[in-house]
């Protein structure tokens, strides 16, 4: 696999910060990444990415049997009896959480540190050590109506170029010959407008009419409907997916 494509990268950088990267291509791009500072940074970039969108997530109240079932997890069973060693783990162990879940604790905060330094210092101090320059554009996820990310959008801000990438199974299953799934942004001060038509599933680049600083400067929404036309004059009701846009840099 040729890894000078920077579309390939991206499709691979996103898909490996969302979790659906997975088996040996997932270890590859693990591999790729301890040999290149600049596939590292499109990591970082999608993290940071994301972490964005994540904020503009409505908070929800997580379930009562959510810290249980984590505590099942990470505290190992009690010892049928007291022996020495016993005794000193109990010094080491905070109030509610068990000696391996330090371990994994410290563990997992260690890796956390050197896979995405991003969450401990800015992401433009990273940029400035490593000596490289950050990119700027605008970014979204959007999701079905089960809460589930369905569609990766993504655009350097001065750039016309509209990356789309379809997270796992296709959008819609069965499209007639006359029927598209569209894109549309909706502007916090104006109507909505489409940006383009969207694949029912994989990756894809095109062209928008202008840049996307221009294009998706006052838009925070964007949304897929399903369509009679490709170049639609206003949104059907039948909606797809919805989510947030958010501006990086």
């Amino acid at each position: 696999m040729r890894y000078s494509d920077n579309g390939l990268l991206d499709a691979l950088a996103s898909t490996y910060v969302l979790g659906t990267l997975e088996g040996g291509a997932r270890r590859r791009f693990e591999r790729l990444q301890q040999d290149r500072g600049d596939v590292r940074m499109r990591v970082i970039q999608w993290e940071q990415c994301l972490g964005q969108l994540a904020l503009s997530v409505p908070a929800h109240q997580p379930s009562l049997h959510l810290w249980p079932a984590i505590a099942a997890r990470t505290q190992p069973e009690p010892a049928p009896r007291q022996t020495s060693s016993s005794r000193w783990s109990k010094w080491l162990r905070p109030a509610g959480v068990g000696l391996g879940g330090v371990v994994a604790g410290v563990i997992a905060a260690s890796a956390l540190f050197v896979s995405a330094p991003s969450v401990f210092i800015s992401i433009d101090q990273f940029a400035m050590r490593s000596g490289e320059h950050w990119p700027q554009g605008y970014v979204g996820v959007l999701n079905d109506a089960q809460g589930q990310g369905r569609l990766l959008v993504s655009s350097l801000r001065r750039g016309k170029t509209l990356r789309l990438e379809v997270l796992g199974a296709p959008i819609a299953r069965a499209l007639a010959s006359d029927e598209w799934l569209v894109l549309w942004a909706l502007p916090d001060d104006g109507a909505p407008f489409a940006i383009g038509v969207v694949p029912a599933t994989g990756f894809q680049v095109s062209t928008m009419p202008d840049t996307s600083e221009k294009l998706l400067f006052t838009v925070s929404r964007l949304i897929v409907t399903r369509e009679r036309s490709a170049t639609p004059s206003q949104p059907s009701t039948e909606v797809m997916l919805s989510g947030s846009c958010a501006k990086l840099g």
